[in-house]
């Protein structure tokens, strides 16, 4: 085969690109192979690569670390003018300082990049335009408490592994010195939880599951944990055979299994669940597995190696299992589908491998069983199945995440009840802005005079209101106190058109110049009527269509005297029917006419003074305790009407004369 001058006989690690090909690094080159072993391409990066750190892709670009930079490689742009690789990202160390680049992943929701610097900590960098996003370290402090990096001696501390992504969660998961374990969001810096599992050991492999679990493995404990990816809890915790080193890394199918191979020759596949199968074993007490299995190009079939040895032994001391094997023989390459248990294919190699590998360009360079399982996996070699993009397989991952509850500790509960209750008031408050906003704006008045004009009218409103608040409170005093006096009665009839009065400008208030919160003063609570006093009591009540009669009734000492009352009436829709039931009630034929007669005393006088100019009109129409007079000035005799009746008292001696004046008028609520 022709080699290009410059090209090493050392191969990266591999992966598998667009159009299935290998893509692996090489010195200063970066190599591209056909599935059946020819060279694709070759593009010079001008630095020299680190051969122990992964590849990544993402869509139709390759990142890798050379040196101390990250090289971005559009194999694209080979037959154009536009260069196919440049420097995407540089860090220089300051001297004296190990700040080296240990670690690179992307997302491809979140167009990010991922690096991890030793001493350094986590860096976020977009695809876009290569801006920093954000940073963070491996100290974390929460509430005074510190979760991160835990020993006194901080500056040992750094992560130390590559950062993983879950693509399905949308979190990073990534491993520091000591033994703990971060899961952050993508789109911040924000930790998500920190598990600590330096108890067990403090070498630590990370593998996403995209299936809601997350898989450790501890090589050097020869232990495989799975944990929930929302609380970081432990799920289950089981023990394989001894692992060939500390940077092995499991293989995780579409279906969400973990697969690991051991020096024990045993291939360990361990469900989601933490059902654990065991596949090889016919073949496992002469043969070790020293590499990570590789997925097939379904996402669904694992390729495997087994190195068959002569002669090998094992020994367990303390808690570390020692296997010893020497002169290897042969490989056997095995695909199978760890969820069925399905072997679809197994060849040696030397063998049929042998020729193959040989006619290639993939022959020139030394190969160890990583690179030949990906080179199977490119070619399809045993595999029948239907391949899937590398989309397709992450999206078939995440559908088979089961739905998560979250179940706080019993601590948790009381911050629950609090955030429960904060959303209660704010649908609550929500709620009362919604009902205040459709009954203000549907007020004609604001509508037409606008809001400021509305306003002003309320505040006027109210004013009156408690200026006619404060008359009614003097007029009951001085009722009180002139008991005896003959003008008492001119003040309870005053007292009557004060409450009149007052009525009308909350029934206004309540109306047409409402917010939603004004209520009739006399729903509200109990009338100010009646009064009684042992010789002048008063009687309020409600008639059939919204009437409101009060009735004075005066007792006299004689027999003969007669009761002299007064009776206002108003009726909300302007006019009153002949059909009435007052109009039914049965009168006295000896009723005597009313006499006209206005207040004459000082409290009317005092009264009026107080009262504003538009309230001081109509009290001045009010004068007349028994021929009330309405608002409107052009009010016809016709429009009054006078029911004289008497009623007769068995339980006491007097007589009881009572006139009862009705007046019909067109009360304004506008």
């Amino acid at each position: 085969a022709h080699i290009p001058p410059g090209v090493g006989r050392a191969l990266s690690a591999p992966l598998i690109g667009h159009g299935g090909r290998l893509v692996a690094c090489s010195g200063k080159n970066l190599l591209a192979f056909e599935p059946n072993g020819t060279f694709a391409w070759i593009i010079p990066l001008g630095y020299n690569c680190k051969q122990d750190i992964g590849l990544v892709a993402e869509r139709d670009k390759i990142y890798l670390v050379a040196e101390d930079k990250v090289i971005k490689v559009t194999p694209q742009n080979l037959h154009t003018s536009a260069p196919t690789s440049q420097v995407f990202f540089s860090h220089g160390s300051p001297p004296g300082r190990s700040e080296e680049i240990i670690g690179l992943s992307t997302s491809s929701s979140y167009a990010s990049l991922f690096i991890t610097i030793r001493n350094r900590g986590l860096f976020s960098i977009s695809l876009r335009d290569g801006k920093l996003q954000w940073s963070a370290g491996p100290v974390v402090d929460r509430f005074g408490y510190r979760l991160g990096c835990k020993g006194n001696n901080i500056s040992a501390c750094y992560f130390n592994s590559s950062p993983i992504v879950d693509q399905c969660e949308g979190t990073l998961y990534i491993s520091n010195t000591e033994g703990q374990l971060y899961s952050m969001y993508i789109h911040s810096r924000q930790y998500r939880w920190v598990q600590d599992l330096s108890s067990i050991d403090k070498v630590v492999t990370v593998a996403p599951g995209n299936n809601g679990r997350l898989y450790i493995v501890l090589p050097r404990k020869s232990t495989v944990m799975g944990l929930d990816v929302l609380s970081g809890n432990i799920s289950w915790q089981l023990n394989v055979g001894p692992l060939s080193n500390e940077k092995i890394l499991p293989a995780v199918d579409s279906n969400g299994w973990i697969s690991i191979g051991s020096l024990d020759g045993i291939l360990y596949s361990i469900s989601p669940d933490g059902d654990i199968r065991k596949f090889l074993q016919r073949t496992a007490p002469n043969s070790v597995i020293q590499s990570s299995p590789v997925l097939d190009c379904s996402g669904f079939s694992v390729y495997i190696s087994q190195t068959i040895m002569e002669a090998k032994s094992s020994q367990t001391i303390s808690d570390y299992a020692y296997v010893s094997a020497m002169k290897p023989s042969s490989i056997l390459f095995t695909l199978l589908a760890p969820a069925t248990g399905t072997v679809y294919w197994t060849e040696k190699y030397p063998g049929e491998l042998s020729n193959l590998l040989s006619s290639s360009d993939l022959d020139y360079f030394t190969l160890d069983e990583t690179i030949l399982l990906t080179a199977l996996s490119s070619a399809r070699i045993g595999n029948a199945v239907q391949c899937y993009t590398r989309r397709q397989k992450i999206a078939w991952t995440c559908r088979k995440a089961k739905p998560k509850f979250v179940h706080g500790d019993p601590g948790d509960h009381n911050h629950v009840l609090l955030l429960f209750f904060f959303q209660l008031i704010v649908i609550v408050v929500q709620a009362v802005i919604v009902r205040f906003c459709c009954i203000f704006w549907r007020k004609k008045k604001l509508q037409n005079n606008g809001l400021q004009k509305f306003l002003e009218k309320r505040r006027s409103l109210h004013s009156k209101r408690r200026v006619l608040g404060k008359i009614i409170s003097e007029l009951e005093q001085k009722v009180v106190k002139d008991v005896e006096d003959a003008s008492s009665n001119e003040t309870l009839e005053q007292l009557g058109e004060m409450v009149k009065a007052k009525d009308g400008v909350e029934r206004k208030l309540y109306t047409s110049y409402s917010l939603g919160r004004d209520v009739l003063g006399l729903r509200q609570g109990s009338s100010i009527l009646p009064l009684h006093n042992g010789k002048h009591k008063s009687h309020s009540f409600h008639g059939a269509q919204r009437e409101s009669i009060t009735v004075f009734n005066t007792l006299s000492e004689s027999s003969t005297s007669e009761d002299r009352t007064s009776s206002s009436y108003s009726s909300d829709s302007g006019s009153c029917s002949s059909g009435s039931s007052f109009e039914e009630m049965e009168l006295d034929t000896r009723s005597k006419s009313a006499e006209e007669a206005g207040p004459s005393d000082d409290i009317a006088k005092e009264a009026q003074d107080k009262l504003p100019v538009e309230i001081a009109s109509s009290y001045q129409a009010f004068m007349n305790p028994l021929y009330v007079q309405g608002e409107s000035s052009s009010k016809s005799p016709s429009q009054r009407e006078e029911f004289p009746m008497e009623t007769m008292r068995h339980d006491l001696a007097p007589t009881k004369r009572m006139w009862l004046k009705r007046r019909r008028s067109l009360s304004s609520t506008n």
